[in-house]
C-alpha cells in the first residue's frame, strides 16, 4: 500500500537524517503517582502543557473520510468571517477537490482564507488545487519550504491539521486530505482514521496553535475578534477538554510529558490506537509496568503500513511487551492511521502524534485531551470494533518469526530518531 508520495517523504527523511543529525527528548526518569479522576491530575498536565482545562465545550468524534469530509465541509461552507486551515498531507483525490473548491468559493464571497500546507507532506498536491485556491483570493503559504541552505530546519515539519472557521468551530485529528481517506476505514486501499469536531471555548486553544504556525510561515500575527471572537466563544457542551500542542524544534516536550502522565496515571486500562508505534525505553517501561500493576493494556496497530521499515521498527520491541502482559492487535480491513489514547474509560486524546521519535522530538505535533465519560465510552466502543476487526500478535508467532523481519528490523534500527 506503500505510495509514491509516501515514498518520496521517506526518502526525503532518509536523506536528512545524514544532512541534519538527530533532535532528541531529555528522558523522563522519573514520574510522580496521579489520578486521572483528580483535579491533580488536569492540573499537572496543564503545568507541563502550557494550557489549561477549559469547559463548556461540545466534541463530536469523527470516523474515517465518510464522516470526517462533510464536517469540515459543512464547517467551511457556514463560514461568514474567517476561515484558518493547516495540513500535513494534501493530495490527489475527490476530497482534495471538494476542500479546494469550497475553500475557493468562501474566498470569492469574501472571506479571509488562510490556508498552511507543509512542504513535504504537501509534496505531491497537484498544483491546480493550489491555484483554484489562490487565483479565488485565499492566501496559501507553505511551512518551511525545501530550501537548499536551510537544512537544519527542514526535517522539524508540521504534522498538526487544524481548522477553524470564524474562531467557532475547530476540527482537528489525524486525517489528511487525499482519496486514500475517503470511504469507511474497511477498504483495502484506505486508511482508518479518528478527527474531533469541536465548538466551545477550547476552539481559542486550536486558533492559537494555528497563529504560531502562520506566524513563523509568513512573518503575519492574526487576532482581533474575527480571529478569537471571544464574547461568542459561549457554552456549547458540557465537556471540558485541552488542547495540547508540542513544537519540539522549539524545545517542548510537552506531548510526550502528557502521554507518559496518563500512562503512568492509569488504574484499569489503557487502550491506544497508533499507526507509528516506536517507542522510546521509557515509554516501553511505563507500558509495562502498567500492565504489571494490573492496567489492561491493549495496542491497536496497523497490520499493513505505508512504510515497512517504520513496521519493522515497531515489531522489534514487540517482545518485551508481549512477555510482559501487554496485548498488541493488528488492523487488518485497511491501513490504520487513527491517533487516539482512552484511559480508564474516562479520559481520552485525539490527534495527529504518533508514538515515535519524529512526533515528541521533530515535528510540530497537536492533540486535544478530552476529561469526559461520555466522550471516552464512544471511544472504546470505537475500539472495540476495531479489535473485532484485527488480529491479535501472540509472543510465541512473534518470537518465530523469519529472517527477512529481522534483517528489516536490524536495517531500521539506526533510522528510529528519523521516524
Amino acid at each position: 500500500m506503500k505510495t509514491r508520495c509516501g515514498s518520496a517523504r521517506m526518502g526525503l527523511a532518509l536523506l536528512l537524517t545524514i544532512t541534519t543529525g538527530c533532535a532528541g527528548v531529555r528522558p523522563h526518569l522519573e514520574l510522580p503517582t496521579l489520578d486521572i479522576k483528580q483535579p491533580a491530575f488536569a492540573a499537572t498536565l496543564g503545568a507541563y502543557t502550557g494550557t489549561t482545562v477549559v469547559g463548556g465545550n461540545r466534541v463530536e468524534i469523527l470516523l474515517n473520510g465518510e464522516e470526517i469530509f462533510p464536517a469540515k465541509l459543512a464547517a467551511i461552507r457556514s463560514a461568514r468571517r474567517t476561515i484558518n486551515y493547516a495540513q500535513y498531507v494534501f493530495e490527489d483525490g475527490q476530497p482534495a477537490s471538494d476542500v479546494a473548491a469550497a475553500l475557493a468559493e468562501r474566498c470569492r464571497a469574501g472571506i479571509k482564507v488562510n490556508v498552511l500546507l507543509d512542504a513535504v507532506g504537501a509534496l505531491a498536491m497537484p498544483g491546480a488545487l493550489r491555484e483554484e485556491m489562490s487565483s479565488a483570493g485565499c492566501r496559501v503559504e507553505d511551512y518551511r519550504p525545501l530550501r537548499p541552505f536551510a537544512l537544519d530546519r527542514l526535517n522539524y515539519r508540521n504534522h498538526r491539521r487544524i481548522l477553524v472557521v470564524d474562531g467557532l468551530v475547530g476540527v482537528t485529528g489525524g486525517s489528511g486530505i487525499s482519496g486514500k481517506w475517503s470511504g469507511n476505514g474497511r477498504q483495502e486501499g484506505h486508511w482508518r482514521d479518528t478527527d474531533v469536531l469541536l465548538e466551545g471555548p477550547v476552539v481559542e486553544q486550536l486558533q492559537g496553535a494555528f497563529a504560531e504556525n502562520w506566524l513563523e510561515a509568513t512573518g503575519v500575527a492574526i487576532g482581533g475578534p474575527e480571529y478569537f471572537p471571544r464574547r461568542r466563544l459561549v457554552p456549547k457542551g458540557m465537556v471540558d477538554a485541552q488542547v495540547v500542542r508540542s513544537s519540539p524544534a522549539g524545545g517542548s516536550t510537552a506531548m510526550y510529558t502528557m502521554f507518559l502522565l496518563a500512562l503512568a496515571s492509569a488504574r484499569h486500562s489503557i487502550h491506544i490506537t497508533n499507526p507509528y508505534f516506536v517507542p522510546d525505553e521509557k515509554m516501553i517501561t511505563t507500558l509495562v509496568a502498567a500492565a504489571k500493576r494490573g492496567v489492561e493494556v491493549v495496542l491497536l496497530i496497523p497490520g499493513a503500513i505505508d512504510h515497512n521499515l517504520v513496521r519493522q521498527a515497531s515489531r522489534s520491541e514487540f517482545g518485551r511487551l508481549l512477555k510482559n502482559g501487554v496485548q498488541v492487535y493488528e488492523y487488518r480491513p485497511a491501513l490504520l492511521h487513527a491517533k487516539t489514547m482512552v484511559v480508564d474509560g474516562i479520559w481520552a486524546t485525539v490527534g495527529s502524534t504518533n508514538l515515535d521519535h519524529r512526533s515528541f522530538s521533530l515535528n510540530e505535533e497537536l492533540n486535544v485531551a478530552i476529561y469526559d465519560v461520555d466522550t471516552a465510552q464512544r471511544l472504546e466502543r470505537v475500539f472495540a470494533e476495531d479489535l473485532s476487526n484485527s488480529s491479535r500478535v501472540m509472543y510465541e508467532d512473534w518470537d518465530n518469526r523469519g529472517i527477512a523481519s529481522r534483517f528489516l528490523e536490524l536495517l531500521a534500527f539506526p533510522l528510529k530518531e528519523q521516524m
